[in-house]
């Protein structure tokens, strides 16, 4: 299979992941691309995008049928917009292809001589999609994971506890090749026991933890068991992906009080890659790695763009993949969008607040949409309340309407009046939904603690 190479040097210098530290400006990992005018990126993303659809069309059937239906050719992306006339992919379909055609399906376009690491999903949604990363791609990840976590301070100095798991979801691999490459030392713990992170927290004196925020969440409340208070060890820095929540007002300051940090928030998907969006030091929402990934916004109804400031449906595309290009790949997270330059001076994109909840999380009930987001923000909001809650949604078996929806919160300690904290727990979650729900108090610890991602919506039927 003839194969169009290695053209990095043609876009830009970063693709190649061949920074220098010592040549790195103290603010910015690599600053021209960083700083780089919006008309100016937007140009190189456009160049990438043409040269990745010709190269799927040419080496994917996949990809080939698809755009053939669709009536859509390599030659009619003349502008960034005419993404849109390209098919949407979504994750049930690769698990189809998939198994249609195991086990990499036929989206997997570089040649096998250059296929580097084999990086599955999680599978906590369904069956795993296996992704491939060549050597080109592990370089590119390592560098702009390096980008991303330089920008939230981390620094040669630091004593990495990398907590983000070194199995099958992948971000523990991204932060360690990353956190390499800027000479930092790594401890590669993994999402292991809460009793382990503390000893190496105490006894290795880490200044940046990295885990999801549930787990962040639980290593602070069994510091408080100890006795260990946050001045007690050397944390600086804690990044928190693999679930939404960080950048959560409430959220963030549990995490920052709670283990005496600065809380950023890391996004990342094993389809698209493991680490590609952080925030900087400014906590102003996430930024993406745009010279790698063209992100757009849709609806989540009609699938139509949306503009800059709207919420909707994250898609993204994959600009520099070789092993298993995106395009146009379905992330079902809900997002709104900020195209202004950052404080920091940072000109790519940003999603402002993060991620906001999942499509297929949205709860209607009575009318209203409800997102388990905002029903966080209100029990976190509460300091007589703990850090783990759970969602109960009641469905009815033969309409699948929503007829209850239930919050179970657990108190952080004793109270003397449960049922007038429920009252107000109540009339603050009226308030931010515009629906009553249901709401019963727990005991301390009553609800299950994770070093993965918490599930805590939970549906039933009747």
């Amino acid at each position: 299979m003839s194969y169009p190479g290695r053209i990095w040097s043609d876009f830009w210098h970063s693709a190649s992941g061949g920074v220098n530290v010592k040549e790195v400006e103290a603010e910015y990992w690599d600053p021209q691309i960083e700083t780089m005018k919006r008309d100016e990126l937007e140009r190189l993303q456009l160049k990438k995008l043409k040269w990745q659809v010709e190269r799927v069309y040419k080496h994917s059937e996949f990809y080939r049928e698809r755009f053939k239906k669709a009536g859509v050719k390599p030659g009619d992306i003349k502008s960034l917009d005419d993404v849109s006339k390209l098919p949407i992919v979504t994750k049930g379909e690769l698990r189809q292809e998939q198994t249609s055609y195991p086990p990499f399906g036929r989206y997997a376009v570089a040649p096998t001589s250059d296929w580097k690491e084999l990086h599955p999903s999680t599978g906590t949604t369904g069956v795993p999609v296996n992704t491939l990363w060549t050597y080109r791609d592990t370089e590119i990840i390592t560098d702009h994971t390096a980008r991303l976590i330089w920008g939230f301070g981390v620094r040669k100095e630091d004593v990495i506890q990398n907590g983000f798991s070194y199995g099958l979801w992948v971000a523990g691999i991204a932060v360690h090749y990353a956190a390499a490459k800027i000479g930092s030392f790594v401890i590669p713990i993994g999402a292991t026991s809460s009793e382990r992170q503390i000893y190496y927290l105490q006894h290795a004196k880490s200044t940046v933890l990295f885990a999801t925020p549930s787990f962040g969440l639980y290593i602070a409340e069994k510091l408080k068991e100890k006795g260990v208070r946050p001045e007690d060890i050397n944390l600086r820095i804690g990044s928190f992906g693999g679930e939404a929540g960080t950048e959560n007002p409430a959220t963030r300051k549990r995490l920052e009080d709670g283990l005496g940090i600065d809380a950023y928030d890391f996004y990342g998907l094993a389809e698209i890659g493991p680490t590609f969006a952080a925030e900087c030091v400014e906590k102003a929402g996430l930024h993406f790695a745009e010279d790698h990934y063209l992100i757009e916004v849709l609806d989540p109804e009609t699938r139509e763009p949306l503009s800059v400031g709207e919420k909707g449906v994250l898609v993204i595309t994959h600009l520099s993949r070789e092993g298993t290009p995106m395009i146009r790949y379905w992330t079902n997270d809900i997002v709104r969008l900020e195209d202004e330059k950052c404080g920091c001076g940072r000109t790519h994109i940003r999603a402002v607040g993060g991620i906001l909840g999942r499509a297929d999380d949205m709860i209607v009930f009575k009318g209203e949409n409800v997102y388990p987001s905002q029903i966080e923000e209100v029990i976190r909001s509460f300091p007589e309340l703990g850090n783990e809650y759970k969602i109960v949604v009641t469905k009815s078996r033969d309409t699948g309407i929503v007829t209850n929806v239930e919050v179970l919160a657990e108190l952080a300690a004793e109270v003397k009046n449960v049922e007038e904290l429920k009252e107000r727990v109540k009339r603050a979650l009226r308030d931010s939904l515009l629906v009553r729900v249901e709401v019963e108090i727990l005991p301390p610890n009553s609800l299950e603690r994770t070093e993965f991602k918490a599930k805590r919506v939970e549906f039933v039927m009747e």
